[in-house]
């Protein structure tokens, strides 16, 4: 079953239809940002922040370079460059028995890439609305 996980990840950032992250996600999900001190809890919020997200990477040169999978986890390496500066990060996700992703976390590197997200994350979420 893992890779079939795997592969609707890859499917869906492909599509570019987050619709697609209600199916994949468990009820119980965590998000576990590079950026908030607390993990966020609930479908809803894990939907939201991974959209945002989205929103940011997926305009840049966004591609995967390495995977780890195993039978209940998946380390995905990433690489990008926005603004002439160089992301790498990992997606870090785990899914339950039902093969529904019920943690996901995201971590980042260097610094610099850090800060340059953290402000275009705020700026997504402050065109999202009062919703997120």
């Amino acid at each position: 079953m893992h890779n079939d996980v795997v592969a609707d990840w890859h499917a869906l950032l492909a599509s570019d239809d987050l619709s697609r992250l209600d199916a994949m996600l468990a009820e119980d999900a965590v998000f576990h940002s590079p950026v908030l001190h607390t993990a966020q809890h609930g479908k809803a919020l894990v939907t939201t922040y991974l959209t945002a997200a989205a929103q940011v990477l997926l305009s840049s040169d966004f591609h995967y370079v390495r995977e780890v999978v195993g039978p209940s986890d998946a380390v995905l390496e990433f690489e990008c460059e926005i603004g002439g500066v160089h992301i790498n990060g990992i997606d870090m996700f785990h899914w339950n028995a039902d093969g529904k992703i019920d943690d996901f976390k995201v971590m980042i590197r260097p610094l610099k890439a850090v800060n340059l997200l953290h402000g275009m994350m705020v700026q997504v979420f402050s065109q999202m609305g009062p919703k997120a």
